[in-house]
């Protein structure tokens, strides 16, 4: 018996659909259910397409679903049973839905966030070689642009202003070093560490699953961090905090 062109688009609908979500884990991570459903629906609208190609296909998919709703075949106790069940769990699917989505959540609140978490004792040991060269300070700020705009571009924008092209999908947002509250409230020293760490190496209390920064000294040399941070500091005018300056 051959199988009818609805069958065969729900069939490749479904099979796609529990691929993405059975299949697909067994070789990668999970799917967020918002790419999950990106995926369907461009299935869904590829699948019309494909049996609206020729006028006889689409007519061998839409006629016998018009048919079936209509009750046009006869009556039947299976296929009225069918329909009544179709017509009675949409509304019920439908308003489970909606009642899920204005559920109040009573799971307990993330624990606060440490923005800027305490480094470890030895990051104030941290001192950059580059600093007091005056004359080749221009030079090592423009080797420092270069690694910025080869490796932190993505997140943190071409104006270091946090905006770069990945920031919409990150949460925490990437910083956002054109804000007097960032780079200029914080100590060079450390500036340096949380670009080393990266949001893996960080401690508990700053959530490091909430950071999507790479750990760059597994990426950057310790000389191209250090010059990526004078250019940090000299493309927003900022000066780092001192330790003359807490004195005070």
């Amino acid at each position: 018996m051959k199988m009818p062109l609805v069958a065969k688009a729900s069939a490749c609908v479904f099979g796609f659909f529990l691929f993405l979500k059975l299949g697909l884990p067994l070789f990668t991570s999970p799917l967020p259910y918002s790419v999950l459903a990106m995926y369907m629906i461009l299935v869904l609208i590829s699948t019309l397409l494909y049996v609206s190609i020729f006028e006889d296909d689409y007519s061998n998919f839409y006629l016998p679903i018009v048919k079936f709703l209509r009750g046009d075949e006869g009556d039947n106790a299976v296929r009225k049973m069918s329909r009544i069940a179709v017509f009675v769990m949409i509304p019920l699917f439908m308003g489970f839905r909606t009642y899920k989505s204005v559920q109040p959540n009573f799971e307990p609140p993330f624990p606060q966030r440490v923005i800027h978490p305490a480094p470890p004792g030895s990051a104030a040991g941290f001192v950059n070689p580059y600093g007091g060269d005056e004359a080749n300070h221009e030079k090592y700020v423009q080797e420092g642009r270069k690694v910025y705009y080869e490796n932190c571009v993505f997140c943190h924008g071409d104006k270091l202003d946090g905006k770069g092209f990945f920031a919409n999908a990150l949460n925490v947002k990437p910083a956002n070093f054109a804000d007097p509250t960032t780079i200029s409230m914080l100590q060079e020293s450390f500036v340096f560490w949380r670009v080393k760490t990266g949001g893996i190496g960080l401690p508990e209390e700053a959530t490091p699953w909430d950071s999507a920064m790479p750990r760059w000294e597994l990426i950057l040399s310790e000389e191209e961090r250090w010059k990526a941070v004078m250019f940090l500091y000299d493309y927003t005018g900022w000066k780092p905090r001192t330790w003359e300056l807490d004195a005070e």
